[in-house]
């Protein structure tokens, strides 16, 4: 596992040097090594700063040339790509193996890299001089990130080598742990993690004892412990910090960044850390909306399109759920001043305006972000998706109360959504009645809010794997605007719920085989 060695930022290198002259003076040589580098206040903060860099790595959430998660949205049935490096497309048409596809040699790559930035400096800050209180504040953080980037490899490929040391040469020979023992330390760093985190940041963007909770819900929710992931989500709301930010639209937008929705993002900032999510959806559209994304949208009181008397395909659009107009462009939409044709988006007719600055005619319209110039933060957690994992785990329970509508009900409320509330007192309202003992309907429902709610972020990759309905919405046609075929996905079941463990690094370390089922 070439990644494994630790690798420090230049940037990092060089704000130590510049702003820290006596240490020239110390360790006059060219570059850092583990036995000069490990020995001050200022070296552990840029230690913890690389853990943390790690994130913006392609293979986790995609920084420089890179839009991972949005890219992420398109092996599922909301959108498709046709050319990023990320090689999602491959994953998506069922054409991807351990050697063609960017993000799945990537994603173990990286994730391994920021373990091991994590694992060094757990080992390493316990023995510099620094405060107590600040020291263990960085412990946990760390045990986060590394919680965090572990996630990553079970949830995409189950069995992975757990290690929780600095990295040496052998751990190039391990094999891979089974992924409950890998999901077991996940839980013991994030449970150890928020004892000692407070509900507020030391610095923005900094891990939480709110994070730590609402990643909790995510891994046991992801992994089938509905009690354990409601009992999670609770603490997260019971912290009483995270609200729903009125605005859908402006949640995604720059100005509006660390609002109270937010438990968790990545922080970009131009022109240093950036990536190139306006360009995506501006010109390049590899995160191209599919017509069956834009039909699953309901209409503004609730029905459906097949149901509501008030929906007319020549006029699609109108009188939609808020969130469509939102989050989507569309052919006769107004999008950065002008009218959008059947060709601006060549791929399906559509874009996303969510991740981007650019919407129907405002300030930014007139500003062109091209290649690694973007720094909208992405949202890792939400207090939505709590909400909404919430409500799942309950419903998957079979518990379904007055607190699973309440969380619902929250997101589809909010100030500038405003969608009709899920309810159990009127069954003359049939398109938004669900009755209490009715756990068929209202899972449903969770499914087809998720779908709304987080279109275009990347959550719902994992959401249609974790439901075992990939081999059903991934199996088949998908459509441009005008219902045109695009092309015929496929989703092997026996193959394709868990990613192959990169060719190359089976060959570096063949105690990583056997490879996942099918591979």
């Amino acid at each position: 596992m070439k990644y494994y060695a630790i690798l420090l930022m230049t940037a990092s290198s060089l704000a130590l040097l510049s702003g820290c002259e006596s240490l020239l003076d110390t360790y006059p040589e060219n570059r850092y090594t583990e036995d000069t580098f490990w020995k001050t206040e200022t070296q552990a903060d840029a230690g913890l700063t690389a853990c943390y860099t790690s994130l913006r790595r392609e293979g986790i959430y995609g920084g420089g040339a890179w839009a991972t998660p949005l890219w992420e949205e398109t092996a599922t049935p909301n959108a498709t790509d046709y050319n990023s490096a990320s090689g999602f497309f491959r994953i998506a048409e069922g054409i991807h193996d351990g050697s063609n596809s960017g993000i799945i040699n990537n994603r173990w790559a990286h994730a391994y890299e920021g373990i091991g930035r994590c694992n060094t400096y757990l080992a390493k800050v316990g023995n510099i001089p620094m405060g107590e209180t600040k020291k263990s504040q960085g412990i946990a953080e760390a045990k986060f990130l590394r919680a965090l980037f572990y996630s990553m490899l079970v949830n995409y490929y189950g069995d992975a080598p757990l290690i929780l040391e600095p990295p040496v040469a052998e751990h190039n020979t391990l094999p891979r742990t089974p992924k409950d023992q890998v999901f077991a330390q996940i839980m013991k760093d994030l449970d150890e993690a928020a004892e000692v985190l407070g509900e507020n940041a030391t610095q923005t963007g900094r891990a939480t004892k709110g994070a730590c909770y609402a990643l909790k819900a995510r891994q046991y929710l992801y992994h089938g412990f509905y009690a354990e992931a409601a009992a999670a989500a609770q603490q997260v709301i019971d912290l009483g910090k995270y609200s729903i930010f009125p605005d859908y639209r402006g949640l995604f937008m720059p100005e509006n960044e660390n609002n109270d929705e937010v438990i968790f993002d990545v922080q970009y900032l131009f022109p240093n850390y950036c990536h190139s999510f306006d360009l995506i959806r501006r010109q390049f559209d590899t995160s191209a909306p599919l017509r069956g994304l834009i039909d699953a949208y309901l209409m503004d009181d609730g029905s459906s399109i097949d149901d509501s008397p008030r929906y007319d395909e020549s006029t699609y659009w109108e009188n939609r759920d808020p969130r469509f107009a939102m989050t989507l462009v569309w052919p006769g939409s107004q999008y950065r001043g002008t009218m959008v044709t059947n060709t601006t988006f060549a791929q399906t007719g559509y874009t996303f305006k969510k991740y981007s600055i650019y919407d129907t005619d405002n300030a930014n319209n007139g500003v062109i972000k091209n290649s690694n110039q973007s720094d909208i933060n992405y949202i890792v957690l939400r207090y939505a998706d709590v909400l909404l994992m919430y409500a799942e785990a309950k419903t998957e329970l079979n518990q379904i109360d007055e607190s699973v509508y309440e969380a619902i009900n929250a997101v589809r409320g909010r100030a500038n959504v405003n969608m009709p509330a899920i309810q159990h007192t009127n069954p003359a309202d049939v398109a938004n009645f669900v009755a209490l003992n009715d756990q068929s309907r209202m899972r449903e429902v969770i499914r087809h809010e998720r779908r709304i709610e987080f279109a275009g972020e990347g959550y719902y990759y994992m959401d249609i794997l974790r439901w075992r309905t990939a081999e059903v919405v991934l199996n088949g046609p998908i459509y441009k605007h005008d219902y045109t075929q695009k092309l015929v996905r496929k989703f092997n079941k026996d193959r394709d719920y868990l990613w192959p463990v990169p060719d190359y690094e089976i060959q570096e370390n063949p105690a990583l085989e056997p490879n996942n089922p099918g591979w």
